[in-house]
């Protein structure tokens, strides 16, 4: 059975109601399924709302992975999480990679399911990095046609990403945040907001991030991501690999407040600590629901 929810006095094991902002369903606070806290989860069984997991890591016939993901799916919702369908690459989608991804969610029966809107392959090599696109019409067409192709081969809702950046390209006709908007339209599909990657684009390329937050169709989000980076001496990398910054959480306060209590995950990929310090940064959250859910 699924591991009960503890959250805003909620106790319903098959998750939270639907948001009133938007027709996805608030699984409270997640974090990543990562290595090294899987003893930990394995002995303790601690409550957590739900796990994400990076699909291309249970694309498998058997072994290991689907062993432990097995085990999970006992006890916790999974959501998955794609790193390499690319639909922003001007090439048709890997077939190979739909069918074996979708034996997937026909396992873990994720809710939804969610990947990153920008491109990475070429003639069919991938550069295994999640690539900015030119914010244009054109693009937005293909990119949309392409999750539609996606979402009704694989029977589930598709949520897309926006990705932190780190270049801009002069071609653009329109703002990231509008060129997110066109997409989504366009597909029909949900938004996986991750706040950090706003906060990330924003300090290197110069924008104000609210404007961002103010643009995005509460009734699209699916899922909230946050996320800890790192600063250099000319730009910010997302690099999962500390805690959440306070401007970060001023931003997921600000986006909160206008979809209402969401679904949301901490990513932490690097420098992975110990499984509760990894849940307490996660909960931190928490405190910013009730504002959401207070409002009419």
């Amino acid at each position: 059975m699924l591991a009960p929810l503890f959250f805003l006095g909620y106790t319903e094991s098959k998750g939270m109601p639907a948001n009133p902002f938007n027709a996805y369903t608030d699984y409270g606070i997640g974090i990543g399924l990562r290595i090294p806290h899987y003893e930990h989860i394995f002995s303790r069984q601690p409550v957590v709302g739900w796990f994400e997991i990076i699909s291309e890591n249970f694309m498998t016939d058997g072994g290991r992975p689907l062993a432990v993901l097995d085990q999970i799916l006992e006890r916790y919702r999974v959501v998955q999480h794609g790193v390499s369908m690319y639909f922003g690459s001007a090439e048709p989608l890997n077939r190979d990679h739909l069918k074996r991804l979708k034996k997937l969610v026909k396992r873990t029966k994720t809710p939804w399911l969610t990947d990153h809107l920008c491109w990475g392959s070429v003639d069919g090599r991938y550069t295994h990095d999640l690539l900015p696109m030119p914010y244009t019409f054109e693009a937005a067409e293909v990119t949309a046609r392409k999750i539609r192709e996606a979402r009704d081969y694989l029977e589930v809702p598709i949520a897309v990403e926006n990705v932190s950046s780190y270049a801009e390209f002069h071609v653009s006709e329109m703002t990231e945040w509008e060129f997110l908007n066109e997409v989504v339209e366009r597909a029909d599909c949900g938004i996986l907001l991750d706040v950090n990657n706003i906060y990330v684009s924003s300090q290197n390329h110069d924008f104000n991030p609210y404007d961002y937050l103010n643009a995005v169709p509460p009734e699209r989000v699916a899922q909230i991501h946050i996320a800890g980076h790192s600063k250099f001496e000319k730009y910010i990398l997302d690099t999962h690999d500390h805690p959440v910054i306070d401007p970060v959480w001023k931003l997921y306060e600000h986006a909160i407040r206008r979809v209402g209590p969401t679904a949301t995950l901490l990513e932490w990929d690097d420098r992975i600590p110990s499984f509760d310090e990894v849940h307490a940064e996660a909960l931190k959250a928490a405190k910013y629901i009730p504002v959401a859910a207070s409002l009419p």
